[in-house]
């Protein structure tokens, strides 16, 4: 039935009145999404594309109890004051898009969710789609159907454009996604690939994993050791970019502020490896995953 968006789903937008939370909510609402409400300190009473506007997290649920998820698009500045409201009214899944958020903010904000029972995508997400049901932040743009489809494929990926890419070259295919979670590209993100193959492994809808990965970090190590172990037992395929980064020095930053190596841990060449030896299906580029996935 998917993961993390489903038809139960609904949405509060954190920073509604902002620009980006302005086209999100749009976006969202015209997808199908129910976006039952909007925070913007200072702005209640207002309305946004229908949507009514309130103070506080805590008046919104009042009006609103049924609400499953935030989305938030607030500056970098007011995020970590932001996740910690959604954490602390125990709102169960939070989506970050906002960028640049200091990683000892996004630290604190990742340990205070697990603390609290709150799953957390991003930051620096492009959000969640499961297509066909919903979508939460700005994946797809404004009309995602052309791109993504219904199926039985999960896709995990740092990189937000990636995650279209990937959905376009298995619907162009006939081969339909259960759903795409854009994870984000920085240091710290609030769920892994490990968190989200957990999550993949629990969903009936979801028969195989296409995972897109980069250099920098242990995320993809980490989840090579799970399927290893035999916590995944579904099909994976994966696509690591940045084999060009092999030979420049490390500490070279390459886009995302993840993607990052320091030592062999975190190399093109090491999370190949740990995925081949884990018995994942690697592709060489974007277009041979569906025929691996088949």
């Amino acid at each position: 039935m998917a993961i993390l968006v489903t038809d139960k789903t609904k949405v509060l937008i954190q920073g509604i009145t902002g620009k980006e939370g302005s086209k999100v909510a749009l976006q969202m609402r015209n997808y199908g999404t129910k976006v039952l409400a909007g925070v913007t300190p200072g702005k209640g009473g207002q309305e946004v594309h229908g949507v009514p506007v309130y103070n506080s997290i805590t008046e919104a649920l009042e009006n609103h109890p049924g609400i499953t998820t935030s989305f938030i698009a607030v500056p970098n500045f007011a995020a970590f004051g932001a996740m910690e409201e959604a954490i602390k009214n125990k709102i169960p899944l939070i989506n970050v898009l906002t960028e640049h958020i200091p990683v000892q903010d996004s630290a604190k904000a990742i340990a205070l969710a697990k603390q609290n029972g709150v799953k957390m995508v991003g930051p620096s997400s492009i959000g969640i789609i499961s297509p066909g049901i919903g979508k939460v932040g700005s994946i797809g743009g404004d009309d995602p159907r052309g791109v993504y489809s219904k199926g039985s494929v999960g896709v995990i990926s740092k990189s937000g454009g990636m995650a279209s890419e990937v959905s376009w070259i298995l619907t162009k295919n006939g081969i339909g996604q259960s759903t795409v979670v854009g994870i984000g590209g920085d240091i710290l993100v609030g769920s892994t690939f490990v968190d989200l193959l957990k999550e993949f492994e629990k969903d009936e809808q979801t028969k195989a994993v296409v995972i897109f990965g980069e250099i920098g970090g242990t995320y993809e190590e980490e989840a090579a050791e799970l399927i290893k172990s035999g916590g995944f037992t579904k099909k994976v395929v994966a696509f690591i970019s940045g084999l060009f980064a092999e030979n420049l020095p490390q500490g070279t930053k390459l886009g995302h502020a993840g993607a990052i190596v320091y030592g062999e841990k975190g190399s093109y060449k090491s999370k190949i490896n740990s995925l081949k030896e884990a018995g994942v299906e690697i592709a060489k580029t974007p277009d041979e995953i569906p025929v691996l996935i088949r």
